[in-house]
């Protein structure tokens, strides 16, 4: 049975206790991180969210004190009442290490089973129990101090947006589906049989009605939800710091978000960004680096060989070039001594990302060695060799196909070989880009039509606007994402604010005007009257708590996440339901096969 606090108040926090307090009478409660009994004494750490307090019981100090705090085990929850006194055997690692608490008096509030976890940093667990038994994992030291990074992250940006005028305002988490993009979560309707609410993707609609509303600067961090396949860093639901300005170009929503990122890294990390951030277009990124989210921490550039084995006669490049595509390379620098068994093994690597194989050069000192060689004229392989860039030693990867493949396989062999050599040296780097001037739209060979890149309301670069009848591909947005180590750490665009260029952005997609109305009704009835141009920027909170916290697994920095099945193990959620709620719903349940069935 625990006992109740009956007017006893804490004083102070375990971890806050300093030699200043020595001398006072005090309170602190928390939970029993380890006990030692060494006869006499009985030494007990003490820990809360701030921190671990030795607290010493004596038998001489007080026996009945003494006789219940022997009675306590790890996890307990306990208050403790005596003074401080300084500590006869220092621990200079620990903030309280200076001094101790003479226990004078003990209250048990609650006791606990012996936890399937071990409360303690870099814990050694599997995820799986992790989950399950979240709330343990969430006491932990490093899982706390994560959460305090979360929450100065967001106080700092809600610092920062209320000095610049941006108001705070919350927009529905039941709305409409609109499925366009990633698959909604959908909520029945009691009211209306048959009819569904969607929980929101983005609060991108309603930011956009609130320009048209004139509160000029919107922000909201805001649940979304994504009812999508997942990867190990999604989850289904996450959080995003969400902002909208009216009357702006591109340049001043970039340049206010990298003053927002900027503070808030100041803030939590004490970390100086240099502003301005660099910017990149989506041709260089992809071009340079095979991604639109290049992570800029280390070179290894990807060169175009195209020029330079235009007249081969090997076939590969020969066809690869008449039908429209690049041969291109990496070259690793002191690569050449790397053995045929590690080289297959990236050509196998290239081809998870649809790469018909690898070429590859080695360029010794005694000899230019490659399984190429042989359909190769002497001044192609000279050729071929400069535009690389490759010295003696140097190793040369080279793909030949359509251009997205060679962009995206070669730019994930890039990412791989800085892992293989180890070429990001400071690993504390925080290495920021813009990426502009993204395609507008993508063509879908399988549907037969364009999709939004970014969505449907982004607006075209005006000098581009003219391609949208003739020539859909070739039109760029005013998108711009801003990515970090490889990572994209929010994006953003400027808005279609005209009723007949987003009528016609709509008609490129493949949309009706009837089913654009009907999809988008409320929206186009807005732009009627007198938007303002708009534009804004969202940012993943989830992630960006990753890179201050410094971790890479995204459930680290959610309180609660769920697995990588969208399963919540502690909740057990999904779950049944009351059959007489699917009634009230008009819901019947029919049997579905499982993936595994299919």
């Amino acid at each position: 049975m625990g006992e109740a606090l009956n007017g006893v108040k804490r004083t102070i926090m375990c971890g806050d206790v300093r030699e200043s307090n020595i001398g006072e009478k005090i309170t602190v409660m928390g939970w029993v991180q380890r006990k030692r009994n060494l006869g006499g004494l009985i030494f007990v750490d003490l820990r809360d969210r701030e921190g671990i307090l030795q607290v010493m019981f004596g038998d001489a100090i007080n026996s009945e004190a003494f006789n219940k705090a022997d009675t306590v085990r790890s996890e307990y929850c306990i208050a403790v009442t005596g003074e401080v006194v300084k500590r006869e055997s220092v621990n200079p690692n620990m903030p309280t290490g200076m001094v101790e608490l003479k226990g004078e008096s003990i209250k048990i509030l609650s006791e606990s089973e012996t936890p399937p976890i071990y409360i303690k940093e870099d814990l050694d667990a599997s995820e799986a129990i992790r989950l399950k038994y979240r709330y343990l994992d969430l006491r932990r030291p490093d899982m706390q101090n994560i959460f305090k990074i979360r929450h100065r992250a967001t106080k700092a940006v809600r610092d920062f947006l209320d000095k610049e005028g941006f108001l705070e305002m919350e927009t529905p988490m039941l709305t409409k589906s609109t499925p366009e993009g990633a698959r909604d979560y959908l909520v029945p309707s009691r009211n209306y049989p048959g009819m569904f609410y969607a929980l929101p993707q983005s609060p991108q609609l309603f930011k956009q009605l609130l320009m048209v509303s004139g509160y000029d600067k919107y922000f909201q961090i805001v649940k979304c939800f994504r009812d999508e396949d997942l990867r190990a860093n999604r989850q289904p639901e996450f959080t995003q710091i969400d902002l909208e300005m009216s009357f702006v170009e591109q340049n001043h929503v970039m340049e206010l978000n990298e003053a927002l990122v900027s503070h808030v890294f100041k803030e939590v990390l004490g970390h100086e960004i240099s502003l301005p951030i660099k910017r990149m277009p989506f041709k260089e990124a992809m071009e340079k680096y095979g991604s639109d989210k290049p992570d800029l921490r280390f070179g290894m550039e990807i060169k175009d060989l195209s020029e330079a084995v235009k007249s081969s006669d090997f076939k590969v490049f020969a066809d690869t070039l008449s039908n429209g595509g690049s041969v291109r390379c990496l070259t690793v620098k002191g690569g050449a001594s790397m053995g045929r068994k590690d080289i297959d093994r990236l050509g196998e690597f290239v081809k998870t990302y649809k790469a018909k194989g690898l070429a590859w050069i080695q360029y010794k000192e005694e000899e230019i060695k490659s399984p190429i060689a042989k359909f190769l004229k002497e001044e192609e392989m000279k050729a071929i060799i400069d535009k690389a860039e490759a010295e003696v030693g140097d190793l040369i990867l080279i793909v030949g196909d359509k251009n997205s493949v060679v962009f995206s396989s070669l730019g994930a062999l890039r990412l791989e070989l800085a892992k293989k050599f180890d070429l990001i040296k400071d690993k504390n780097e925080f290495n920021f880009v813009w990426i502009t001037e993204f395609p507008l739209l993508e063509y879908d060979e399988e549907e037969g039509r364009y999709f939004a890149a970014h969505h449907p309301f982004t607006m075209p670069m005006d000098e581009d606007i003219e391609y949208l009848d003739s020539d859909p591909g070739k039109v760029r947005a005013k998108a711009y994402d801003l990515v970090l180590n490889g990572e994209e750490l929010g994006g953003g665009s400027i808005r279609i604010h005209d009723t007949s260029l987003q009528e016609k952005m709509f008609n490129v997609l493949g949309f009706t005007s009837e089913s654009a109305w009907e999809r988008f009704g409320f929206l186009l009835e807005a732009f009627k009257f007198g938007p303002p141009p708009h534009g804004g920027l969202a940012f993943g909170l989830d992630r960006m708590v990753m890179f201050l916290a410094g971790t890479d697994n995204i459930k680290d920095v959610i309180a609660f996440p769920k697995n990588q099945n969208a399963f919540c193990p502690l909740t057990e959620a999904p779950g049944v339901v009351d059959e007489n709620q699917l009634v009230d719903l008009g819901i019947k349940k029919i049997e579905t096969l499982s993936k595994e069935e299919k």
